[in-house]
């Protein structure tokens, strides 16, 4: 792993399954809307051996004539939404700040779970997001003192507590311990 700015991370890592089906649906999704990922996904990309079932991503809000664009790809390149199969009503879920999932056709696990960056916090992870640099493309991914905090003060669970240790534990020469503690804030005074 190496640091080429604050913002950017070249990762020389042989790349699995897991990462190829998250190039391969990001390359979609990249041209159509701005997207960042978030949560476990980041701390598997990094190294922690577990597994997952999905991975969360955030988009920023489009249109919905911009979205039938992006659906019609992610069906023609083999993708359905776990959801429903009504144009309409998926974007409905969007609109009202829910996930959609999508996976490879009639394969539920693993799958995308998409949703609008609808309140602040989540739009300013695209404000200081970082660049993946991977040997199969570029990923887009959240700052990793964002994922410490909300893996340790929001979500809270076992696993997202061995999430945040871990990029902690990987991170420590690079993180931001301030920027940590003004999320911890944020969530603290339920301003997440």
């Amino acid at each position: 792993m190496e640091f080429i700015n604050k913002n950017t991370i070249k990762l020389d890592k042989i790349m699995n399954e897991l990462d190829k089906f998250v190039i391969r649906f990001i390359k979609i999704l990249e041209k159509h809307v701005d997207y960042v990922i978030v949560s476990g996904y980041v701390s598997i990309l990094f190294g922690r051996a577990r597994a997952t079932e999905d991975i969360d991503v955030f988009i920023k809000e489009i249109d919905k004539e911009k979205f039938k664009i992006l659906y019609a790809e992610l069906i023609k390149q083999n993708y359905w939404c776990l959801n429903s199969g009504d144009i309409n009503e998926i974007y409905s879920y969007l609109e009202d700040g829910l996930a959609v999932r999508f996976s490879i056709e009639n394969e539920p696990i693993p799958n995308f779970e998409i949703k609008f960056a609808k309140n602040k916090l989540s739009q300013k992870a695209f404000s200081d997001k970082i660049t993946v640099m991977t040997p199969l493309g570029e990923i887009q991914i959240s700052s990793i003192e964002r994922q410490i905090a909300f893996k340790k003060y929001y979500l809270k669970s076992d696993k997202d507590i061995e999430d945040a240790k871990h990029l902690e534990e990987l991170f420590k020469e690079n993180i931001n311990i301030k920027k940590i503690e003004k999320y911890k804030s944020l969530i603290e005074n339920g301003k997440a």
